[in-house]
């Protein structure tokens, strides 16, 4: 068995896994394996495949992980030959037989890059933000931040640094709910700009449901990005090539989103 590190941009996609009629990193991953003889046309995925995990529509990775059934020549290189440019694999290793990409995983770290400058209208307020990480970090049951039914109680570690206009905050834990970080996120960031009181994360966190005015609805998944999957006793050796090829990919990606935002600026500046 072979696993194996893939970057992806998620907002074109509708999400990792493969569905019917949509377009998915995931039919993606499968379409090119298909192309390469890897695996047979049809439903079918190759043998033992696993992935870390599920993203939702918009999210992205730099770090998403697939194991299954490889032949030796499958290196990261020949695997983007068939894949589009905004799905990039850039490592990969050897695992035992029995190795299973989601159940194996120890932990799994996600980082939200939320927008927040503090010159808006309603700027976020870092002691405030800083205040709900604290409340909201360490193990709770999070029922009331995820549409799942059961495993909602988390362990989760939060750290966060101000870069610019933005906070960038990093979760990390042994899994997630459905959509958790994005009503972490949400959460946090209402009481951070005054529009939520501190106290409304001990209303979300007790046992009793929460619903109407006081749910919490889920930050944009765009800024989401898987960054980190941990598996123990488990190495991955980088493909410079390949590695070097999806850094000239996003670098370029990047470049095109800079122009967007300045053309945007441009048309706003003018109104």
């Amino acid at each position: 068995m072979r696993a194996y590190r893939v970057a992806y941009d998620g907002r074109p996609y509708h999400g990792f896994q493969r569905q019917p009629d949509v377009d998915t990193v995931e039919g993606r991953l499968r379409s090119a394996l298909v192309r390469l003889g890897v695996c047979e046309r049809g439903d079918g995925l190759p043998e033992r495949y696993a992935a870390a995990g599920r993203t939702d529509a918009g999210v992205s990775a730099r770090a998403q992980t697939v194991a299954f059934d490889a032949p030796a020549w499958l290196s990261p290189t020949a695997f983007n030959g068939e894949l589009p440019d905004d799905v990039r694999v850039w490592a990969s290793t050897d695992v035992p037989d029995g190795f299973h990409a989601t159940h194996d995983a120890a932990e799994r770290t996600y980082a939200y890059y939320l927008y927040a400058p503090t010159d808006a209208d309603r700027p976020v307020d870092d002691e405030r933000w800083a205040d709900a990480v604290d409340a909201l970090a360490g193990t709770h049951d999070f029922h009331n931040l995820t549409s799942d039914d059961t495993g909602t109680e988390r362990t989760v570690d939060i750290d966060w640094t101000r870069d610019g206009q933005f906070l960038v905050a990093r979760f990390t834990a042994g899994g997630f709910c459905r959509q958790l970080v994005r009503r972490l996120v949400a959460l946090a960031a209402a009481v951070a700009d005054g529009s939520a009181p501190l106290s409304k994360i001990d209303r979300v966190l007790s046992p009793e449901p929460v619903s109407g005015p006081d749910g919490v609805p889920p930050a944009p998944p765009e800024p989401l990005v898987l960054s980190d999957v941990r598996y123990p006793a488990v190495a991955f050796s980088r493909d410079e090539d390949a590695a070097a090829d999806a850094r000239t990919v996003f670098d370029h990606r990047r470049a095109n989103a800079r122009t967007t935002a300045r053309v945007a600026g441009h048309i706003t500046d003018g109104l």
